[in-house]
């Protein structure tokens, strides 16, 4: 006990001692070490315990079950409908290369695929995998630049074909919860949510000869994660129904960025059937160009205008139907911002009964609602008077 207690007392004394350095380097050094009133501050705020959280409520945790009972019910009753695309075309030596890959969707029992125009246009061979594992190959009935869309057909039995159900992107409202499935990165069966970020939007489709270019009109916004490979796939709401398919994202390093567009349901209810039945879809045409840099209401104070909305004609396409119907364009060019505008032509307040805001809006209800050889009315303003005019919609060329 003795050799025991000795050694004991031999280490107190060596701690001791070694406190004493210590205190004797922070008297030498009290300048660097001594803490500041503010770091005794934090570590005065620093807890010395962290007690668990309680258990949430039973309500609380039923209705997050509920959501994700929900989404999961979305997922599995929509994802047999959804398909992995993958393309490939003949090398020089004759031998298939894959060039991509993307999404696309069951919509009816016979076995047509809707998919995205870009995903499938280079394409000289079409393979489907779906979300059993099951691979065939389709074939392109039909593909449209202008909406960019395209539809394959697959010869498989009924019983394996689960179409998607149609809603109406007419009805969706900005904050309105959205599904994304698809197959990014070729990660097939994927799932995101998010939200509808906007709505009105316009993409690119083709340029023309004269160096314009048309737009799809009316496109959704998102934040719901989109990435390379979920073209073509289906944007769902909280029913399961499709609103629109994923077709861009605008990011700079070609990944989600949070902003995503998908065209319309309500462009995918008009254009398939057609390009089904007819291998070719045919969209009215109003034979005017205008700014796209610039609203009407943005031009209103320059230009002393008595309206804030509307479509000022930059310039009439001769002989379409919009000089048909005696529509004027530009007769000066005047700059704006350092921006040449040609101003002094009509303003199109309205077609029928609907109130146009500016192109994007005039392009998507003509797009939406009309068709080739309709006849419409235009609501004009012109040097200051509002007149009608009847006008017949041609083809776009």
């Amino acid at each position: 006990m003795q050799k025991h207690k000795g050694i004991t007392v031999a280490i107190v004394l060596l701690i001791a001692a070694n406190l004493a350095c210590s205190l004797s380097a922070s008297d030498r050094n009290e300048s660097q070490a001594k803490p500041s009133d503010d770091e005794h501050a934090v570590w005065e705020l620093i807890p010395t315990s962290h007690p668990l959280p309680t258990l949430l409520s039973e309500p609380l945790i039923a209705e997050a079950d509920a959501e994700d009972q929900l989404l999961i019910n979305i997922y599995e009753r929509a994802n047999p409908a959804v398909v992995s695309i993958n393309i490939a075309a003949n090398h020089f030596d004759g031998d298939l290369v894959e060039l991509g890959s993307g999404s696309g969707f069951v919509i009816d029992k016979e076995g047509h695929i809707v998919t995205n125009n870009h995903v499938v246009e280079n394409a000289e061979e079409v393979q489907v995998t779906f979300s059993d594992g099951a691979v065939t190959t389709a074939k392109l009935v039909a593909r449209d630049e202008d909406s960019d869309l395209a539809v394959l057909k697959v010869e498989v039995d009924p019983g394996r074909l689960f179409p998607l159900e149609f809603g109406d992107s007419s009805s969706l409202r900005v904050g309105q919860r959205v599904i994304a499935i698809g197959n990014p990165w070729e990660l097939g069966g994927t799932m995101t949510v998010g939200i509808v970020s906007a709505l009105g939007r316009s993409l690119q489709s083709r340029f023309t000869r004269d160096g314009s270019y048309y737009s799809i009109p009316a496109v959704i916004q998102t934040d719901a994660a989109i990435n390379p490979g979920n073209s073509g796939g289906p944007l769902l709401d909280s029913f399961g129904r499709v609103i629109g398919i994923n077709t861009a994202i605008r990011s700079e390093g070609y990944a989600n960025s949070g902003v995503g567009f998908a065209v319309p349901v309500n462009i995918i209810k008009r254009v398939v059937p057609v390009l089904i039945s007819e291998k070719r879809y045919r969209y009215p045409y109003l034979g005017i160009s205008s700014h796209s840099f610039f609203t009407v209401g943005e031009l209103a104070d320059v230009l002393d205008l008595s309206v804030q909305r509307g479509v000022l004609v930059a310039s009439v396409s001769a002989g379409g139907p919009a000089s048909e119907a005696g529509l004027r364009g530009g007769t000066q060019e005047l700059e704006v911002w350092g921006q040449a505008v040609n101003v002094g032509g009509d303003i199109i307040l309205a077609i029928d009964d609907y109130e146009v805001r500016d192109f994007a809006d005039m392009i998507a209800y003509l797009v939406q609602e009309t068709s080739v050889g309709q006849k419409i009315i235009l609501t004009i303003l012109r040097d200051g008077k509002v007149f009608q005019t009847p006008l017949t919609l041609g083809e776009r060329p």
